[in-house]
């Protein structure tokens, strides 16, 4: 491990550069960059191939990395961090395409597609759940957060680097699922069945809208099948990464279900 010299203050160009990195998705996209904080984040990343422009480590932080470290002090490194409790690492990190052209999906694939979704936090704990239940790929369309949003980076817990994640129009997804003959589920309350009575051992696509608006027309008149989640209770709805997560482990039941025993 080679180290440069201790930056010491927060008004040092590179420090502001990784803060700025940090609010503006109009730069993450520009420079291709993003930031990931901490070991485990970090491990995940560098696991799945993802090149580092920059390492930065809090002074006395141990690392056991092969390429430079630049040292930070406390006050430098509390400017550069999104958040507390990241084990005094930054990385500077190169974005990856996502477009459909490189998405490669295995046989019978199982796909969540996800439309508008607009919460970072979200969206990061549903990549999460997708790595944890085996998805082949989750297709964000007409995404209003960018999928290097550092609250995406941090919710998803290495979910981001793991799972293929693609971003698209509605309208080239439709297209995409149909050419792939891919069953479109739709996840909505009206004119629907519930989850568990749909046969997800075929190739199929599940698809989330917004907690507030849910799914537009075109994805409900594309849909081979309405699905919904019963509520039992006095609300009706759940947040939708529960909601996504509840669909793809039934999926899982579906497709590997007695494969393990109690």
């Amino acid at each position: 491990m080679m180290e440069n010299d201790v930056i010491t203050s927060v008004q040092n160009a590179k420090v502001k550069h990784v803060a700025a990195l940090q609010q503006k998705s109009s730069l993450r996209r520009r420079e291709g960059l993003f930031v990931v904080e901490g070991r485990r984040e970090l491990s995940h990343c560098m696991a799945c191939g993802y090149q580092i422009q920059s390492l930065f480590a809090l002074e006395g932080v141990e690392l056991d990395v092969d390429m430079p470290v630049t040292r930070v002090s406390s006050a430098v490194y509390e400017k550069m961090a999104y958040r507390g409790g990241t084990e005094g690492v930054v990385a500077l990190v190169y974005s990856r395409p996502h477009g459909l052209k490189d998405l490669h999906l295995p046989e019978n694939p199982f796909v969540v597609v996800l439309e508008s979704v607009e919460k970072p936090g979200n969206l990061g704990a549903i990549l999460r759940s997708a790595d944890a239940a085996g998805v082949d790929a989750v297709v964000v369309c007409d995404p209003l957060t960018d999928l290097y949003n550092p609250n995406v980076v941090r919710a998803s817990i290495g979910g981001l680097f793991h799972v293929p994640v693609t971003v698209c129009s509605t309208d080239e997804c439709i297209q995409f699922l149909k050419e792939q003959h891919i069953q479109i589920l739709t996840a909505q309350l009206q004119d629907s069945h519930p989850y568990y009575n749909c046969d997800m051992q075929r190739a199929t696509a599940i698809v989330m809208g917004t907690e507030a608006t849910g799914l537009t027309d075109t994805w409900r008149k594309a849909a081979d099948a309405h699905i919904r989640i019963p509520m039992l209770g006095r609300l009706d709805s759940l947040n939708v990464s529960v909601s996504a997560a509840i669909l793809m482990y039934e999926a899982v039941r579906q497709r590997k279900g007695g494969d393990e025993e109690c």
